[in-house]
């Protein structure tokens, strides 16, 4: 067995282990100097002697040698030794994620099949139902932003939710990213030393803030400041395509901007780079299986090994269950051996 990096994680328990002795020691001397006052006052040295010959001082002796070492390995117990280190991964689905869907027009546009709006959903649904162990929560953004499910354990009604989510879902129409950011914020728990959001997007972020920088870039460094980590997932691909809708005629028809043109919508993985690099995220494109969403747990796990906190204890792997298991068996044993000697047959 390893021993390195022996410690206590509780030391303060420890002088349970050498007052809690010393005092045993003076009653167990107390009640042995009673015992032998009491027995005085009542009959003869030599009557004494003849009640007392079954008696075993030296049984006696080892009954309170036992508890006293019970009572230190329970002072022990409670001091949580530890050594060795746990060779464990920490499981960041485990904690609280927030996904921050994309509802707006670009992503209906079918250069990712069947659109990319559900094929976002899917793998979304897929994800969270085969890896998922923490809460997850789900906003909705286009123009506008709205917490579609609080954070829940409840799979089944966030699935519900998001797969009821759809273009029409929000009535602002165009795309901002930072709303969408912010309204993952207010439905986070403030509590949490990490906050985690997984942003599902084309990238296309058509509101500009005071500073010229997209809107969403502008909420990511707002947001990194009060521990919130974005990871970003491009749907869509990089030469787009135009956007089609269907008319009243049920006809399908071009999207066309204030001067004719037609609208084309295109991935923009710069804008999703920039939101994720400034909270220490990471960029990954959603792909045709949604493998892009299995590649942030990876990604997790390399955050963790190299954010080290000064401020963090040293961890180690609690061995309590030794000494208690030690106590357990040494009060069995006290509790099973009599002080009274062993009767010789009379030959």
């Amino acid at each position: 067995m390893n021993f390195a990096d022996f410690h206590f994680a509780e030391p303060r328990w420890l002088w349970l282990a050498v007052v809690a002795l010393v005092l045993l020691v003076w009653l167990h001397r107390h009640a042995a100097k009673a015992r032998r006052e009491q027995l005085a006052r009542m009959a003869s040295p030599h009557f004494v002697e003849q009640l007392t010959a079954s008696h075993s001082p030296a049984r006696r002796r080892f009954k309170n040698f036992l508890l006293l070492a019970a009572v230190t390995l329970a002072g022990l117990a409670l001091a949580r030794p530890q050594w060795g280190k746990m060779e464990s991964v920490r499981a960041w689905l485990g904690e609280d994620v927030v996904f921050v869907l994309d509802c707006s027009r670009s992503m209906t546009a079918k250069d990712v099949l069947p659109s990319r709006l559900q094929a976002a959903k899917f793998a979304i649904r897929n994800f969270v139902a085969r890896h998922s162990s923490g809460r997850v929560g789900l906003v909705a953004f286009s123009g506008s932003a709205f917490i579609q499910c609080p954070l829940t354990f409840d799979y089944d009604a966030f699935e519900e939710t998001l797969l009821a989510m759809d273009e029409k879902t929000l009535p602002h129409s165009g795309t901002d990213i930072g709303r969408g950011l912010q309204e993952a914020f207010h439905a986070m728990d403030k509590s949490r030393r990490r906050k985690m959001i997984v942003l599902v997007t084309d990238g296309e972020d058509l509101e500009l803030a005071a500073d010229r920088e997209k809107s969403g870039v502008v909420a990511a460094k707002n947001l990194a400041t009060n521990g919130v980590v974005i990871f970003t997932i491009g749907v869509g691909t990089p030469a787009g395509q135009n956007l089609q809708f269907m008319n009243a005629a049920g006809q399908t028809e071009l999207v066309r901007d204030e001067k004719g043109d037609v609208v084309q919508s295109r991935l923009d993985e710069t804008t999703l780079r920039e939101i994720a690099r400034a909270t220490g995220g990471d960029y990954f494109p959603l792909g045709r299986a949604g493998e892009g969403l299995a590649r942030i747990g990876p990604a997790i796990q390399l955050l963790d090994r190299s954010a080290k906190s000064g401020a963090q204890k040293a961890s180690g792997v609690d061995r309590y269950v030794f000494p208690v298991t030690a106590m357990l068996a040494l009060l069995v044993a006290e509790s099973l051996i009599s002080t009274r000697r062993k009767v010789q047959a009379a030959s």
